[in-house]
């Protein structure tokens, strides 16, 4: 493989995505999608990226930028997965597998647009499952271990709540860690960051240099995470202070929660931010949590997952190291 030789030390803004057995990259040269596919070769495929503040300006402007952005990625980075388990080969082993009768009738009869009915009522039920899980459920247990205390934990509510959906966060990802097609994406997780990392320490972005990095990164979506959890657990508690009535109707409780996220990814994506260019100890402390949850997120890699990175990220970065300075 061809060294390609990284910049003088520097916090560079190039983030990314692990697929399956995939990544992608984007950086100032726009995103780039790296799959490995069924015959050992690597498909490298630069992607158009569309951003809703290049009309509407407003939007990109910082503490509404977090909401707008979270949101994009989403959209796109699922987008991604899904071309990666296409390309990969992913879906056609499953589509074998776990083929039914039934699987197959529906293939053979429904048209493609009932089929994209069904894949959008699919994404409906999972953000409504993703809203009980991490919303609805930690309200449930501290309304019940409340009652039990006859009201003693009212005033500490919000912050109790805040640390059983911590419980549930670190929980469920530990769950999912186990399967083996999840293992092999924060494998490839762990891949990315050493790849960043690599460039960032101003080294020759090789697999040899790559392994030697840090697969736990500060601007990663595991901290960001964590740390909307803990800017949501300080400002309901905020309000659950001011406003103590709010607290003790759980659908208006609920509503009030959801109003307050964009709020809460505003400031957590500012946060990581300015994480990406300081090393203080407010940033420390900030950001342990989530460096410590990446001991789940991310695996060590094996030699071929760091040359896919390694494609995606050559893909999106410039001769020019300004051009990609986290700013």
């Amino acid at each position: 493989m061809a060294k390609t030789k990284a910049c003088a030390l520097h916090k560079t803004s190039v983030g990314g995505q692990a697929l399956i057995e995939g990544i992608m990259m984007q950086g100032p040269k726009g995103a780039a999608l790296a799959v490995r596919l069924p015959d050992g070769s690597i498909d490298t495929e630069m992607k158009e990226v569309k951003h809703i503040r290049d009309k509407v300006k407003f939007l990109g402007w910082p503490f509404l930028r977090g909401c707008v952005n979270f949101i994009e990625s989403m959209i796109f980075g699922y987008k991604c997965l899904m071309e990666s388990a296409e390309k990969s080969g992913m879906e056609d082993m499953e589509a074998e597998e776990n083929a039914s009768k039934l699987d197959k009738w529906l293939s053979e009869h429904l048209s493609k647009g009932v089929m994209s009915v069904l894949t959008a009522v699919a994404s409906v039920l999972g953000i409504a499952l993703a809203f009980a899980l991490f919303f609805f459920l930690p309200t449930v247990i501290v309304n019940f271990f409340n009652k039990l205390a006859d009201g003693a934990l009212t005033n500490v509510r919000a912050l109790l709540e805040g640390v059983m959906r911590m419980i549930i966060f670190v929980a469920y990802i530990a769950i999912v860690s186990l399967m083996k097609d999840i293992r092999r994406v924060f494998m490839y997780h762990g891949a990315e960051h050493k790849t960043i990392f690599c460039y960032e320490n101003g080294l020759d972005l090789t697999v040899e240099n790559v392994r030697k990095q840090s697969r736990f990164h500060p601007r990663c979506g595991t901290s960001f995470m964590f740390v909307i959890i803990i800017i949501s657990v300080l400002i309901s508690s905020a309000i659950s202070v001011a406003f103590p009535f709010l607290r003790d109707i759980t659908a208006l409780w609920m509503a009030v929660k959801i109003l307050i996220l964009p709020v809460i990814m505003g400031l957590g994506y500012e946060f990581i931010k300015y994480a990406g260019r300081h090393d203080n100890l407010f940033v420390k402390i900030l950001s342990a949590p989530g460096l410590w949850m990446q001991r789940l997120t991310t695996k060590e890699p094996e030699d071929d997952m760091i040359e896919v990175a390694l494609s995606a990220f050559k893909a999106v970065i410039t001769d020019n190291p300004a051009d990609d300075a986290i700013v």
